[in-house]
């Protein structure tokens, strides 16, 4: 519906109309009638409930068009200044976003055929008075002017749908990626520890515990990386504060959250749990970190006390290129500052 998407510009041509009413007659710009005066603002205040109502309805937009429709023809009819007539350049715009293009052309140019019998009707010569042909010059104009607001919020809307689609698909991806990455890994070592169990159970009892324990702990691993997958796909639905309380380690915040998208808040809370993860079950951290900032740029921060390691080396399992290229997705970066002995910090920044 026209409302949700360009919710202000019909209330802003709404109180234009209403304000020049009322100029025309305090200024004595014409003969004043305060019944039709009444009957002009009474109108116009038609027009701004049926915007209310549509908003909360969203439906019915045939009936909703028509009742704007008679409303304009209504209020044209009581302004005795004739400035009412630009109420009529919104009959386009919203067949445009509310039917699509072929109804705004076919209405628009019915709006022009309509003024120009009127004029033809009740204004005998005005092809040859400046003031009518100057009258149709702007209410052409304003047509036009219109079709193209509407062509160009259509087409907005359009691209916010495809970047949802894309976001989707990359979430995916980067789930696809998660479970051949760190799912597989784990099932591809609990086969091989239970072989190991298997082939040792009789002749060496304390290799077999061994491999059943080692089996034991890749299953658990698993287990939490579903959960972080699961509990990831859920994170958009709430705040980033509220998804990064729940990973178990201090939480430092500065600032107040602003209202993030879907996949900032995605992001983020992804990069909080690779790093905890990382520390923990890699770097062997006693103590981690996360602390957010939020500002022209929302800054997170990951800081363990773990052994560290060389940046400078190829790591594989880690995550930092998944959690790289999800960043990118939302226009972000990711660095890694670490040494071996020294502990790891991990930096996410997203606009």
């Amino acid at each position: 519906m026209v409302t949700r998407i360009v919710p202000w510009v019909s209330s802003a041509v709404y109180g234009i109309v209403l304000l020049a009413g009322w100029y025309y007659v305090l200024a004595g710009l014409g003969p004043a009638n305060a019944a039709r005066l009444a009957g002009f603002v009474a109108g116009i205040g038609a027009l701004f409930v049926l915007e209310a109502v549509e908003r909360r309805v969203a439906r019915m937009p045939v009936a909703f068009l028509a009742g704007r429709l008679a409303l304009f023809f209504a209020v044209a009819a009581l302004d005795e200044s004739g400035l009412s007539r630009v109420l009529f350049v919104l009959v386009p715009f919203v067949a445009y976003l509310t039917f699509g293009r072929g109804a705004g052309l076919v209405l628009g140019g019915l709006c022009l055929a309509v003024l120009v019998c009127g004029f033809t009707a009740w204004v005998p010569g005005w092809y040859r008075d400046t003031e009518s042909v100057s009258d149709v010059l702007m209410f052409t104009t304003g047509l036009v002017l219109a079709l193209a607001m509407a062509d160009v919020a259509v087409r907005e809307r359009r691209a916010a749908s495809r970047v949802a689609e894309l976001s989707a698909a990359a979430e995916r991806n980067r789930v696809a990626r998660d479970i051949h990455d760190s799912l597989g890994h784990h099932l591809t070592t609990v086969s091989i520890q239970l072989e190991k169990v298997a082939a040792f159970a009789e002749r060496d009892p304390d290799v077999a515990g061994q491999a059943l324990a080692d089996a034991r702990r890749s299953v658990r691993h698993a287990l939490e990386d579903v959960r972080t997958s699961v509990s990831t796909l859920r994170a958009g639905r709430r705040s980033l504060v509220d998804v990064l309380s729940e990973l178990g380690v201090a939480l430092d915040v500065h600032g107040e959250e602003p209202d993030l998208d879907h996949a900032t808040v995605t992001t983020l809370h992804r990069a909080a749990q690779e790093a905890v993860t990382n520390a923990r079950r890699h770097g062997e951290a006693g103590q981690v970190r996360v602390s957010v900032t939020f500002g022209a740029v929302t800054r997170l921060v990951v800081t363990d006390d773990g052994r560290g390691f060389d940046t400078g080396e190829p790591r594989s399992g880690f995550g930092l290129l998944g959690l790289r290229e999800r960043a990118a997705l939302v226009g972000g970066a990711v660095t890694v500052d670490s040494e071996p002995g020294t502990g790891t910090k991990v930096t996410v920044t997203v606009p």
